[in-house]
């Protein structure tokens, strides 16, 4: 049996303070696509600015710093694009005990006040709620990220109760046919339709997580109109990235990431829904390139859009301890059976790297928005084996396509 540290809740921020910090980054993210839906979004507050723990800015999977633990590479579905193959679950998974001394290493670091549960699928894991309750005892705000086909009202009250900041529902399209064809799974898109309305009903904050991918990208645009018109607080919007079950015949090209970067745009200005890409950190630098304005404004976006957070921002938790900078990084930096979390998370090499752009190479060395961008470190990692190296997507400055203007 492992010795816990003692428990050291961390301070609750209060709610003016909450508001203050993360105002700065929806107002100014407001005033660049000219959000015309901003005071309702704004409004939502007390639901949705918890999610963000007091975080400032905007990274390249949401918040920029926070932990994300993989409970379990256990999984009910099959999806086409699941990075982790998840299905079965692993013989090194962490158990119960070496869980709770994970989560107490979490608390120790300053700036870790929101944690993801991710999977496979965690509500397949059976400790899933006794994870939770011990996070939330030691101060952290939580996330669910869940395929929604196990998330009852049941379990989804238990998750309330426990005070659990934000429900993440996997969503592929607003179409059964087209849903399930991506699940390999019967039955999974009025399960996960059923959980989402689960969320809206206990007034939790909803978020909808969708992965861009050839199979669905004609059908993004009502995805998005749907998730606005039922009131959901988040949208990430994923981009395909080669890994696991993933491969490069379903990721986009350079003209259609393009297209779907003025798509989002052009949603986001009407929707009652923040959207926030992922795999694609470009898109704060397409802003900045369409409606920045001069050196005090690219010093402003420097401090709100953190562009990709592999290593910075984001702290990447396999179910066997193994710690990545980034769910498509596949390269471990430790492992929390040999080495406490917050050391890894401080001093190791991989990280230390990811967090000085001035080691990246190609376009992405010399980009004038390296800062608030820096290119997917995971896609160049997919294409090139470097995670270094330049991102081979990036439709603002490739040789071969029209800059945006």
């Amino acid at each position: 049996m492992f010795q816990h540290h003692q428990k050291r809740v961390k301070p609750f921020y209060s709610p003016p303070t909450l508001i203050l910090r993360q105002a700065l980054s929806a107002l100014y993210f407001g005033y660049l696509v000219r959000w015309a839906k901003l005071p309702y979004w704004l409004m939502q507050g007390r639901k949705t600015l918890p999610t963000a723990a007091g975080a400032i800015g905007m990274g390249c999977i949401g918040f920029p710093t926070h932990p994300v633990w993989e409970v379990t590479s256990a999984c009910n579905l099959r999806c086409k694009q699941c990075h982790a193959e998840a299905g079965r679950r692993g013989s090194e998974e962490l158990s119960t005990e070496e869980g709770k001394r994970l989560l107490d290493e979490m608390a120790r670091v300053g700036e870790f006040r929101m944690l993801a549960f991710g999977g496979g699928e965690p509500l397949v894991r059976p400790d899933i709620f006794e994870l939770v309750e011990y996070a939330r005892g030691l101060g952290l705000e939580v996330s669910i990220a869940t395929n929604g086909t196990l998330l009852t009202l049941e379990r989804a009250k238990r998750f309330k109760k426990m005070g659990v900041a934000n429900i993440a529902i996997g969503l592929n399209a607003n179409d059964k046919a087209v849903h399930e064809g991506i699940t390999q799974v019967s039955g999974s898109f009025e399960k996960t339709m059923q959980a989402i309305y689960n969320t809206l009903e206990l007034g939790m904050n909803l978020q909808i997580n969708t992965t861009v991918m050839k199979e669905n990208r004609s059908l993004i645009p009502g995805l998005l109109d749907f998730a606005s018109d039922v009131g959901a607080e988040i949208v990430l919007l994923y981009q395909l990235m080669p890994e696991g079950r993933g491969d490069e015949e379903m990721e986009l090209s350079i003209k259609e990431f393009k297209a779907l970067t003025e798509m989002v745009l052009e949603k986001q200005r009407r929707s009652r829904t923040i959207i926030e890409t992922v795999c694609y950190p470009q898109y704060w630098a397409y802003l900045m390139r369409r409606n920045g304005r001069g050196a005090l404004g690219m010093r402003l976006a420097e401090t709100v859009f953190k562009g990709c957070v592999a290593g910075s921002g984001l702290c990447y938790i396999k179910p066997d301890g193994d710690v990545w900078a980034c769910p498509f990084i596949p390269i471990s930096a430790g492992n929390v059976r040999n080495r406490p979390l917050d050391e890894i998370w401080r001093e190791a090499e991989l990280f230390q790297t990811l967090r000085d752009r001035r080691n990246l190479k190609g376009r992405c060395g010399v980009c004038p928005y390296n800062n608030i961008c820096g290119g997917c470190r995971g896609r160049a990692y997919a294409h090139s084996g470097d995670y270094l190296g330049e991102d081979p997507f990036c439709f603002l400055s490739h040789s071969t396509t029209t800059a945006v203007p």
